[in-house]
């Protein structure tokens, strides 16, 4: 059975900075594609960013684009999120998500496999 755990969050002023992480028990991460979701109250989750297997792949959404970066160590089993330039509007739920293919981390309407329990990040102004 695979498990998916996050950690990180916390509360943080605007421009500060978190790093978030995800692990995965039950099956070895080089076989998984990972990435980060996020949920505000009130609004639909959206897709913050995503990884390859490898590593070599990354995408991002624009709203994130040059302050945070993901990453991930397939010898720890372990996917991070660096979040720097905080701001309120980053306020939300964050998930890691895992799945054996890319497209379902990738496309909307698809789900992926494997979720974690969420990591909250609170982002004062």
């Amino acid at each position: 059975q695979v498990q998916m755990v996050e950690s990180g969050g916390g509360l943080v002023q605007a421009g500060g900075s978190l790093r978030l992480s995800c692990t995965a028990s039950g099956l070895s991460a080089v076989n998984l594609y990972m990435g980060w979701f996020r949920q505000a109250p009130g609004k639909e989750r959206e897709r913050v960013s995503c990884i390859s297997t490898s590593g070599a792949t990354k995408i991002y959404a624009d709203s994130v684009k040059g302050r945070f970066t993901i990453s991930r160590d397939n010898a720890k089993n372990t996917m991070y999120l660096q979040m720097n330039g905080l701001r309120p509007e980053d306020t939300a739920m964050y998930y890691c998500a895992a799945d054996r293919s890319w497209a379902p981390l990738v496309t909307e309407g698809l789900e992926a496999d494997y979720w974690g329990q969420g990591t909250q990040v609170t982002v004062s102004s």
